[in-house]
């Protein structure tokens, strides 16, 4: 019996190395014969495309043009900020109720929060911390000249949060009430970036936890307050986003990719007039590579694209002059509407595929990305006509407001902005608020002196 194993398992054992040598032969006779026909192979090498650069060369404007579009898109920030300020987060049927149509300021009769205005009912052209945040990007932008990168960026906010902690108990003794609300005020509106940028600054782990909880963990439009800005101080509309993207260290997902695009958007708008263009930048520019996402693609640009064609098919109806009973109370224009009957039904029914996709928070960057992009299609490059339907759209309509600003406002500059509602904003701004946005304007051209043609 033994004898019988013994043969059968050497018999199995030739067989699989009988099998092996056979496979190994071939191999070697296929690798050979590739060797030996390398010659006779017929290499196509089909060239990929070169990716260009958009909208071309470095951005050169001279002094004086350069002054009037920062000025512009700091007037024009402010405008929007203002105009919505007093219905943030209202609904359009209750701004309707309050205030028909607002084509220009309203008195900011709210109470006061970090978020807000920092004062109860303040007066009309008051502004909110998308200002404050213009304010405080001119001062980034000038401590750290071209040495801009997240890193300083936290270090900016952490040690602003830090003067404002020790300016409570800084003399030893127990400060003035007046004094400790408004310092409080400062450290309530702050306190939420600078947890995150202090973790950044010096714990990575802590980073990602305390990223995960800001603003309740929300998908926020955190970098849109500020990252417009680096549009106004970039060379080409790639170096904006690529600017922009590093800084947004308090976005997540394609939060981050939205705001690099608003600032390559500005960008593009320092240097035409072409909303097309303006428009296109979520198209072209795409340095992070988010349309290569698999299965999902570029959501901002998926976004930006139904929204312009939804402005488009809505304006290419053909509307007859007279409204059914019902029609008239759908469509029922609010007095104060500058168009006529047909434009009212336009703008209401592009509202309506708005609200299709309101998100569970007014202040999600997505739902202020599809606005913001709605409008500026919608607006077709006109300042009032595109702040009037952000603002009577309501939800988050003063951050849509300051971001559709800045990008108009340096597309026109300060010089072809409305002449009422720059002047009131610069005023306002001025004596009530405390921000310059000369001097600001002033600050940010003198920082840029080595980059104007003659």
């Amino acid at each position: 019996m033994t004898d019988i194993k013994w043969i059968f398992n050497t018999k199995i054992i030739h067989l699989a190395t009988y099998t092996t040598l056979k496979h190994t032969f071939y191999f070697i006779f296929a690798l050979l014969a590739l060797v030996s026909c390398k010659e006779n192979v017929f290499d196509v090498n089909i060239p990929s495309p070169k990716k260009s650069t958009y909208m071309g060369d470095d951005l050169k404007l001279s002094k004086e043009a350069y002054y009037d579009k920062v000025l512009g898109a700091l007037v024009g920030s402010a405008i929007g900020d203002a105009m919505g300020a007093s219905t943030e987060m209202w609904r359009r049927k209750d701004i309707q109720l309050k205030y028909s149509y607002i084509t220009g300021f309203t008195p900011a009769v709210r109470e006061q929060s970090p978020e807000g205005t920092w004062g109860h009912n303040l007066t009309a052209g008051a502004t909110t911390d998308d200002t404050r945040w213009k304010f405080a990007m001119v001062k980034y932008l000038s401590k750290y000249q071209n040495d801009l990168n997240p890193q300083h960026f936290a270090d900016f906010i952490t040690d602003y949060y830090t003067a404002l902690a020790r300016s409570l108990s800084d003399n030893g003794d127990i400060p003035k009430t007046d004094f400790l609300d408004t310092q409080i005020e400062k450290i309530d509106w702050i306190k939420e970036w600078a947890r995150v940028a202090m973790a950044y600054r010096d714990n990575p782990a802590a980073y990602q936890r305390s990223l995960n909880r800001f603003y309740g963990g929300e998908m926020s439009c955190a970098g849109q307050l500020y990252t417009p800005m680096f549009g106004l101080v970039s060379a080409t509309p790639e170096d904006a986003y690529s600017i922009a993207y590093d800084h947004s260290i308090f976005d997540i997902g394609y939060a981050k990719d939205i705001s690099g695009l608003v600032s390559a958007m500005t960008q593009v708008a320092m240097r035409t007039q072409n909303m097309d263009s303006i428009i296109d930048a979520a198209t072209f520019i795409d340095p992070e590579g988010y349309q290569d996402s698999r299965l999902v693609g570029r959501i901002a640009y998926s976004v930006a694209d139904a929204s312009v064609k939804n402005v488009l098919e809505v304006k290419d109806l053909v509307l007859t002059d007279s409204l059914s009973a019902t029609d008239s109370l759908i469509f029922k224009m609010p007095k104060g509407f500058t168009g006529n009957q047909k434009d009212w039904i336009h703008q209401e029914m592009v509202y309506q595929y708005l609200e299709k996709d309101e998100k569970a928070i007014a202040f999600h960057s997505g739902e202020i990305w599809q606005i913001l992009v709605t409008a500026l299609q919608f607006g077709e490059g006109d300042f009032e006509k595109t702040m009037q339907f952000v603002v009577n759209y309501g939800r988050d309509n003063d951050t849509v407001g300051a971001v559709a600003g800045i990008i108009l406002g340096a597309k026109d500059g300060y010089s072809n902005l409305p002449v009422a509602l720059r002047t009131e904003a610069l005023r306002v701004n001025k004596e009530n608020m405390g921000i310059d946005l000369e001097a600001l304007a002033h600050e940010m051209t003198e920082r840029n002196a080595a980059n104007f043609t003659e």
